[in-house]
């Protein structure tokens, strides 16, 4: 590993990495992540699946050396200087937002070029045992919310549209939260963290977060991920894939506290708004600056 002359703490993130931005003698900054030791072969993975996709040429923070050292496994990245997007974006133009989202559609469309290895179930398999343990989570959990049953009644009527579905690579995690606007204005992904293979389309599961924080953000990311109308076909399955997200997301934020609970107590009020208790499959959100 190279010899840093300092060493910063980076708070932000879920990944359970201790996160640094650390320097050199001549001054170049980097993104030093440290995981647990028994992450060691995750992070090896992780170090191999960015390098494939860095052969792609994307506005991505690069990885450029993994190994083992006294704290865990390390991974060391290229530092990406600016500030994050969930920030910038929402207080700029709506035109130059819209803009924003046709390059973060853009670029999606591209990582998911990478092909899901041999071998993976088939994907109906995969999501509807994925649903059921969602359903089983919610009924398990002693917090109910209004509106549940919208969502489990959209689960168990649209299942079939989980069939014949493609796989490819999906960045895991993609939403304005994982993006930034480097110092020349040029939009940079962030946090692969979470890779994996599955439904491309299952990758906008995310989505919700960007329309929080900008919906015509969130609007050019479709357009330009489609460059074209969107597909009905797409509208249907998203409304899926957000009903059983959301369906598990008080479930989910239970152990971090009462904060993050009201956090997905108020994003199942706006889910259920925008898509009228699910009985509209585009949004309300979703509009041309």
């Amino acid at each position: 590993m190279k010899h840093f002359i300092s060493k910063i703490p980076i708070e932000k993130g879920w990944s359970g990495d201790k996160k640094y931005c650390v320097t050199t003698q001549d001054g170049q900054k980097y993104l030093l992540r440290i995981s647990a030791p028994e992450r060691a072969v995750n992070r090896e993975q992780l170090f191999a699946m960015h390098k494939k996709v860095q052969e792609l040429h994307l506005p991505i923070s690069e990885s450029l050396e993994y190994g083992v050292c006294e704290e865990g496994a390390y991974l060391l990245q290229t530092w990406v200087d600016g500030e994050d997007a969930e920030t910038v974006i929402p207080s700029l133009p709506r035109e130059t937002q819209y803009t924003f989202g046709l390059e973060a559609g853009r670029i999606l469309q591209k990582l998911h070029t990478i092909p899901a290895p041999e071998g993976l179930p088939k994907w109906e398999d995969y999501f509807n045992a994925k649903i059921d343990r969602k359903i089983r989570t919610y009924e398990a959990c002693p917090l109910k919310y209004d509106g549940a049953e919208h969502f489990l009644r959209y689960l168990q009527e649209n299942r079939h549209l989980l069939n014949g579905r493609p796989q490819s690579f999906q960045h895991g995690d993609y939403h304005i939260g994982n993006m930034m606007v480097d110092r020349g204005g040029q939009l940079q992904i962030i946090d692969f963290d979470k890779y994996d293979f599955g439904d491309p389309w299952e990758e906008f599961n995310r989505i919700v977060w960007c329309a929080q924080a900008a919906p015509v953000f969130a609007s050019g990311l479709l357009d330009g991920y489609f460059d074209g109308p969107v597909p009905e076909a797409f509208w249907r399955l998203l409304c899926l894939y957000i009903s059983s997200n959301t369906l598990s997301s008080v479930p989910w934020a239970i152990p971090f506290g009462q904060e993050e609970i009201d956090v997905m107590l108020n994003q199942v009020k706006d889910v259920l708004s925008w898509y009228e208790n699910m009985r509209r499959i585009i949004p309300t959100w979703y509009q041309k600056p």
